[in-house]
C-alpha cells in the first residue's frame, strides 16, 4: 500500500511538474530546429537563384555565338577565315 501510495506521488509530480518542464523544453528546441531549417532553405533558395542567372547568362552568350555561326555559314559573299578572325578578336572570354 504504501508503495502505491508512493509510485501516485511521483507520477502526480511528474505529471503537474516534470511534463511541462519537458514539453517547454521541447518545443523551444523544435522552434530553434525549425528557425534553423527555414534558414537553411532560403539560403538554399538564393544560391539556387543565382545559379539558375549564371546559367542563363552563360546560355545567352552561347546562343549570340551560335547566331555568329549561323550568320558565317550562311553569308556567301564573306571570307569564312577572315570573319572568324576578326570575331576571334571581338569576343569575350567565355567563363
Amino acid at each position: 500500500m504504501e508503495t502505491e501510495s508512493g509510485f501516485t506521488i511521483f507520477m502526480l509530480t511528474f505529471v503537474v511538474i516534470g511534463l511541462p518542464v519537458i514539453l517547454g523544453i521541447g518545443s523551444s528546441m523544435f522552434k530553434r530546429w525549425l528557425s534553423h531549417r527555414e534558414k537553411m532553405g532560403e539560403a538554399l533558395n538564393a544560391q539556387t537563384a543565382e545559379k539558375a542567372a549564371q546559367y542563363a547568362a552563360q546560355t545567352e552568350r552561347l546562343e549570340q555565338r551560335v547566331r555568329v555561326l549561323e550568320r558565317i555559314v550562311t553569308d556567301r559573299g564573306i571570307g569564312v577565315a577572315d570573319e572568324i578572325e576578326r570575331l576571334r578578336d571581338d569576343r569575350a572570354p567565355l567563363n
